[in-house]
């Protein structure tokens, strides 16, 4: 009979593994607290892994005067290129210009105002040009010639959460996916929590204090898990994507406007694709059970026919994926208008353990969040904000992998080639860009491509594999094929299975 885990002890219990809990775990182990996070699932099993993929200002959230949200999210472009330039590079959009909508005018001040507001130095201003005599211009329709371009950054957004779960265990935080909370109540100044692994053993967590980062599903820790209330509530707003093959040359991507005043992203993917989203609806369904309409694929494609000579329907979309933002329901009354700003519900009744809520917030400015989030636990907690490594010891210090000089990838890249010859440049790239650093971890002393294991097919090697069970969690082909890569849109069906064969023979491998 298997004896029952030991209870752990420990600060601070983080509920959910998306973008905001892996970074609240992450900046507060760097300051100090003894940190538990645990997932329901994989992480970045939902919105963290269905996002449209952009660092970015959010250029039209200047229409709706969120110039504070605006102002952070710009300066924090650069912080996190610094930080992961391997998953993480600099992307021009190009906004072609319809009279009958925006004003020129409109869109000039904006763009000065994306420029100026964020203290960008690293990123390219924004210009006009005229697609009919520029590159930027091929494969667009002939209708189109006046158009504006500015710079965002484009991020593996997976990847992203998992590396900062990753900084944040080897910096000694405690990261349990695929277990979930059951229960947790407060007795005296702690929280006394029971969580659930997958295979249904149970183990009790004593916390100081709680973080509730379950996105979707914060609502649902608030009032099950936990037994609290709270005035703020979250909306949940549906999102979705559709991939299609390219339909433009050149590595820029578009930002498309549409007569309903939303924008629509058409962004160069995986090499040989384009992405095109997102939609945006109220959603009162399972979280976990969100899916594309054909509606919305008709959508996305009616946009982008408009726009582009190639033309697309639902049967050239190869994958799509839906994801549900958890916005706070700030009461606006159109779902593209619901503030992608974050907001903090902090439960801290005097001689009673804290609990921390997020509401909102997005991919960009989860640093941020995180900062803000730590900053209000430390000081329910009695504790100074500047505690461990400082308040602020995020913004310079790079997620695993990232610690590229002068974030120089390119560099980089042909020093991996130089030290691993044997490696095909398709795959000593996707290695450059997948784990950065890491890569040596990974590859270790190899000096062929025999000796990274076996070929599964299509260059997916036994050494690749093994390193994602052992480091970065992965349990299944569908972790490794759709989350922490994309090799699922470039692998054949038989590589799938070999992948889907290898983990099943790992799993009873590792239960024999």
């Amino acid at each position: 009979m298997t004896a029952a885990p030991a209870p752990i002890a420990c600060d601070l219990l983080v509920v959910g593994g998306g973008i905001n809990g892996t970074g609240i775990a992450r900046d507060a182990v760097g300051r100090g607290l003894s940190t538990v996070l645990c997932e329901a699932g994989d992480l970045a099993r939902a919105t963290s892994s269905a996002s449209s993929k952009l660092i970015h200002g959010g250029l039209r959230y200047l229409e709706y005067y969120e110039f504070r949200l605006v102002r952070e999210a710009l300066s924090e472009r650069e912080v996190l290129l610094r930080a992961a330039p391997h998953i993480i590079w600099p992307l021009r959009f190009v906004l072609p210009h319809n009279p009958g909508l925006r004003p020129a005018w409109m869109i000039r001040l904006g763009l000065f105002l994306y420029d100026h507001l964020g203290g960008r130095k690293l990123l390219p201003a924004s210009e006009g040009v005229r697609l009919r005599r520029h590159r930027y211009g091929k494969g667009t329709k002939a209708a189109l010639d006046k158009a504006f371009v500015y710079s965002d950054c484009w991020v593996q957004d997976a990847r992203l959460v998992v590396l900062n779960a990753l900084d944040a265990q080897e910096r000694g935080a405690q990261i349990l996916p695929h277990t979930r909370l059951i229960h947790a109540e407060r007795i005296g100044r702690r929280w006394e929590a029971t969580l659930e692994r997958a295979d249904g053993t149970r183990l009790t967590v004593s916390a100081a204090a709680i973080a509730n980062a379950a996105g979707p599903w914060v609502s649902d820790v608030l009032n099950e898990r936990l037994g609290r209330k709270t005035d703020k509530r979250v909306r949940l707003i549906k999102g979705s994507h559709i991939v299609v093959p390219k339909l433009h040359a050149g590595d820029q991507a578009f930002i498309l406007q549409n007569a309903d005043r939303r924008i629509v992203f058409v962004i160069p993917y995986e090499g040989d694709y384009s992405l095109i989203g997102t939609t945006d609806h109220d959603y009162q369904g399972d979280p976990a059970q969100v899916a594309i309409t054909p509606e919305e694929t008709d959508y996305l494609c009616a946009i982008a026919n408009a726009h582009f000579e190639k033309q697309i329907s639902a049967a050239d979309v190869v994958w799509s994926y839906s994801g549900v933002r958890p916005l706070y329901d700030d009461a606006a009354a159109n779902a593209s208008a619901v503030t992608r700003d974050y907001t903090l519900d902090l439960d801290a009744p005097a001689g009673a353990a804290p609990l921390l809520s997020v509401f909102g917030g997005k991919i960009t400015t989860y640093r941020c969040l995180a900062l803000e989030a730590v900053d209000d636990l430390l000081t329910a907690l009695g504790q100074p904000v500047n505690a461990g490594l400082g308040r602020n010891w995020t913004a310079a210090a790079p997620l695993p992998g990232g610690d590229i000089p002068n974030a120089d990838f390119d560099g980089f890249l042909r020093q991996l080639e130089a030290e691993y010859p044997f490696l095909p440049p398709d795959l000593a790239r996707r290695y450059a860009r997948a784990y950065g650093t890491r890569s040596r971890r990974m590859l270790g002393p190899a000096q062929s491509l025999d000796a990274i294991g076996a070929d599964l097919g299509d260059g997916v090697y036994e050494a690749e594999l093994r390193y994602l069970r052992a480091v970065e969690w992965a349990q299944t082909a569908e972790d490794v094929l759709w989350r922490r890569s994309k090799l699922g849109l470039h692998v054949s069906a038989r590589t799938q299975m070999a992948v889907v064969d290898w983990f099943k023979g790992s799993a009873q491998a590792l239960s024999a």
